[in-house]
């Protein structure tokens, strides 16, 4: 049976791993990578390199930023009793863009998802449930995506905060079932976050 190089094997293999990147789009990214400049290349790999190192997580709300606190978490004029909890940082980019928002944000770091190995225990949520009492939350607005995770991970968050003084609420369902908020329009959004209801 034909393989490709060892080289090329290997980084296929590895972006198969990145979600969403099946053979075929591995190959076809592999493929284009070969065909650049040794510099840019070099570019490339340096910017994944120092990722890590230059885009470190939040260690209050677990959000990618530049900086430790975050933009959002040290911003004075914010609601800092209310929390917007989020699976990843696009979700709460997404969020920041519709401008109706102007509280702080929790980052779970995904979803509850059995099939891919995701458990409770693997999420951000044990810092959620220490924020509560250290900083005086009233409301938590659970931000998931409306599809099998999401509601699945809001429900396991429902039942852990409901012996916690706090007010839990929901994204109206204005995004339709099987949805994506990184990709939901800022009017629905904004809408969705305006009219959130009890959880």
């Amino acid at each position: 049976m034909a393989t490709y190089p060892p080289a090329i094997e290997r980084l296929l293999a590895e972006l198969t791993r990145l979600p969403g990147v099946g053979p075929k789009t591995a190959e076809r990214y592999a493929f284009w990578l070969l065909r650049q400049s040794a510099d840019r290349l070099r570019q490339f790999g340096l910017s994944i390199e120092h990722l890590r190192e230059n885009i470190p997580s939040c260690s209050r709300c677990h959000t990618f930023d530049d900086n430790n606190p975050c933009r959002y978490c040290r911003e004075t004029a914010r609601d800092q009793k209310t929390i917007c909890v989020v699976a990843d940082t696009p979700d709460l980019l997404a969020i920041e863009h519709t401008g109706v928002y102007r509280g702080v944000y929790h980052v779970l770091g995904g979803t509850v998802n059995a099939l891919e190995g995701q458990s409770p225990d693997q999420l951000n949520i044990r810092d959620l449930i220490k924020r509560i009492p250290a900083e005086g939350i009233t409301e938590i607005i659970l931000a998931m995506n409306p599809d099998i995770e999401g509601d699945t991970t809001a429900l396991y968050l429902k039942k852990g905060l409901s012996q916690l003084p706090v007010k839990v609420t929901q994204l109206a369902r204005g995004i339709p079932t099987g949805g994506d908020v990184t990709y939901m329009d800022e009017t629905t959004l904004g809408e969705a976050m305006n009219h959130r209801q009890a959880a």
